[in-house]
């Protein structure tokens, strides 16, 4: 009985720890950013309000998006995000809507309007990337969200250089330490399915 004890202590402590071990990995990767100049820059979805206005997640990536388009970063902006049931546009449509409304062009803003998830964002957006040549990309998201984020874009084979929103920007200050651990979760489901070959690509909100 004491052994059981012992062991089960040891593996909440390791679990414990590698929790601690993840969170300051996002948190530090959250922080750095690698922007150079590229074939495009990628904004990633986020949720909507209920009346189809981007919500507080999705204008910031977009408005960091457009302050990277002006300063020469890469001549296209790629938006992404697909259609939720009972909202009336996708997160990609809500995301140009920003971008008009900050200097940036249509000509200069790309769709991507099917994907539900991260991962496919990674996977609908390289559909475009190769389509047009692109070979490098700037991607933009929250600062929590950018170690899975990037690491999902980079198994679809892209170049991938990060743009993260800094956390000082959340106005709530249990955000931060939310979405930090819902990336967690977010990271071993997806860990889970790259080791198990799950085909699922998507569960509602990561």
């Amino acid at each position: 009985m004491k052994f059981a004890k012992r062991l089960v202590l040891m593996l909440l402590l390791a679990a414990l720890l590698y929790f601690v071990i993840f969170i300051s990995a996002a948190h530090i990767v959250g922080t750095i950013d690698t922007t150079k100049e590229a074939d495009a820059i990628i904004v990633l979805g986020a949720g909507l309000l209920r009346d189809g206005r981007p919500g507080r997640a999705l204008t910031r990536r977009s408005l960091q998006a457009a302050d990277l388009w002006r300063a020469g970063a890469a001549p296209y902006i790629i938006c992404t995000g697909g259609q939720a049931e009972s909202f009336p546009r996708s997160e990609a449509a809500a995301c140009r809507e920003v971008l008009l409304a900050n200097q940036v062009p249509v000509n200069a803003i790309l769709l991507e309007e099917q994907s539900r998830s991260t991962e496919e964002n990674a996977i609908y957006s390289r559909r475009i990337l190769k389509g047009m040549g692109i070979t490098d990309v700037v991607l933009v998201s929250d600062s929590y969200h950018m170690l899975r984020a990037s690491w999902l874009f980079q198994l679809q084979g892209i170049a991938t250089y990060r743009s993260p929103v800094p956390a000082q920007r959340i106005r709530s200050p249990l955000s931060y330490p939310f979405s930090l651990t819902r990336e967690f979760v977010a990271f071993n489901w997806q860990l889970v399915k790259e080791t198990f070959q799950i085909p699922v690509t998507h569960l509602k909100g990561i």
